[in-house]
């Protein structure tokens, strides 16, 4: 058996290395710079693309690197969360797939994937273009290369598509020989970059400064400790509906077998209303940024007021009166909304019924499917403010205590790396006992 034990370390450390490589090449693809782009004016003149926001958090910074991973994975992951959106009775053939099991799953898995290279074309030609409008010397021309602009972005764009599909390739040999899902786990590497740049800023700006301020830097890691805590515990808590089987024996020998329950995640939409609200107040705020001065003033404050959750005057940070609230809203509006996605009421209540299994003290059919739609709008209340109190958490600390752009303490951010890192040891201590029950019975 300790062989068998052995053996079974040795193969859970070889899936870590597996892991930690594909990691490694992600992250080496920061580095590789996007051709023709001149990066010596990019330093030189502070042109970043931080305000790409989450976009750029997930990538690892590698948006505003202009890197060839520049787009990361975030094409999947639009491509995925429209996918299934479809799959409600808009797009049948997509329905029909969904129910078709590991099959179905594959043809899915394949759309998704060239709606995600389709999605990286467009993003990353109006990146190109957008760039070229306000920052004219971004790309070497003249005597560097004798092509005409429209070929250039086309080229451009091919390449970060490709960096795309490259990104997404790495992500299935994660799954398939690492640990855990691997468009997560691409994910999470990219947060994690920005982590080291993030506690530099902090003790530049509040330890070594010409007037130091150690206890706000204390204070922040005590609040960064304070939340993952916080976030472990919620991503872990769950509503259970017990149910009972009308057609199980109640013998003495069957006796405690009849019965079961149906465990609902306190926060069964993860943080995809948060993605989906920060990606559409992203949008115009990006494009103002693109565009540059080519946006007059007026239009740029009342875009910011809109669709900006803070705004900059006089150095000091401040809290917008619309983009805030707004914010807010649109969390809880996708909270629900994809909750109820997920957690299809009406579909829940026909498979109880289908399996001959009921809610004790409430009759089958459409009191099934208010019962459990009560329950879940319950829980989506609390799930959903738990969201909005994590995500708006970086925009109030940032507002009251001026913190540096690139320190976000809580977060959409903070959610996913806590959640992968959950699941991921979930999945480890299961392969463990699994493979520890075969040696024994062996």
């Amino acid at each position: 058996m300790a062989n068998k034990l052995s053996a079974n370390a040795k193969k859970i450390i070889k899936m870590l290395l597996f892991t930690a490589l594909f990691m490694l090449i992600f992250r080496m693809g920061y580095w590789v710079t996007l051709p023709f782009i001149n990066y010596k004016i990019l330093v030189d003149t502070n042109i970043t693309l931080a305000d790409f926001g989450f976009l750029n958090a997930i990538g690892g910074g590698s948006l505003s690197h202009f890197s060839v991973l520049c787009l990361g994975i975030s094409p999947y992951i639009t491509s995925s969360i429209v996918v299934q959106l479809l799959e409600m009775d808009i797009v049948p053939t997509f329905k029909e797939w969904s129910e078709e099991g590991e099959t179905g799953k594959q043809k899915l898995n394949q759309v998704i994937k060239y709606i995600a290279l389709g999605l990286a074309f467009v993003q990353a030609l109006t990146l190109t273009i957008g760039i070229s409008t306000s920052y004219s010397d971004v790309y070497f021309g003249g005597s560097y290369i004798d092509v005409s602009k429209p070929v250039l972005y086309i080229y451009l764009a091919l390449v970060a598509t490709a960096g795309t599909a490259f990104t997404m390739w790495l992500a299935s040999l994660i799954s398939k020989y690492g640990v855990g899902n691997g468009t997560s786990m691409i994910i999470c590497a990219g947060i994690l970059a920005s982590f080291p740049g993030m506690i530099k800023d902090l003790v530049t700006n509040y330890v070594t400064a010409e007037e130091p301020k150690v206890w706000l830097f204390i204070l922040a890691i005590v609040l960064l400790i304070l939340i993952i805590v916080f976030i472990v515990f919620m991503e872990a808590a769950t509503r259970k509906i017990p149910i009972q089987y009308a057609n199980r024996p109640a013998a003495s020998s069957f006796r405690g077998k009849n019965d079961s329950n149906i465990p609902i995640k306190l926060n069964s939409a993860s943080v995809i209303p948060v993605i989906f609200a920060s990606t559409l107040m992203s949008l115009p705020t990006t494009v103002i940024s693109v565009l540059g001065d080519k946006v007059s003033d007026n239009a740029r404050y009342w875009i910011t007021q809109i669709f900006s959750t803070t705004y900059t005057a006089d150095g000091n940070v401040s809290l917008t009166y619309i983009g805030f609230p707004l914010y807010i809203i649109l969390i809880f509006l996708f909270s629900f909304f994809y909750s109820f996605l997920q957690m299809n009421p009406e579909k829940m209540s026909d498979n109880l019924q289908k399996q001959n299994a009921y809610v004790p003290g409430v009759r089958p059919g459409e009191e099934t499917t208010s019962y459990i739609s009560r329950v879940l709008f319950k829980i989506t209340v609390v799930g959903a403010t738990y969201l909005a109190i994590i995500a708006v958490l970086p925009v109030l600390l940032t507002a009251i205590f001026n913190l540096p752009a690139s320190v976000s303490i809580g977060g959409t951010s903070l959610i996913i790396v806590v959640g992968v890192a959950v699941e991921t040891a979930k999945q480890l201590k299961t392969t463990q006992q699994e493979k520890q029950y075969r040696g024994f019975m062996e």
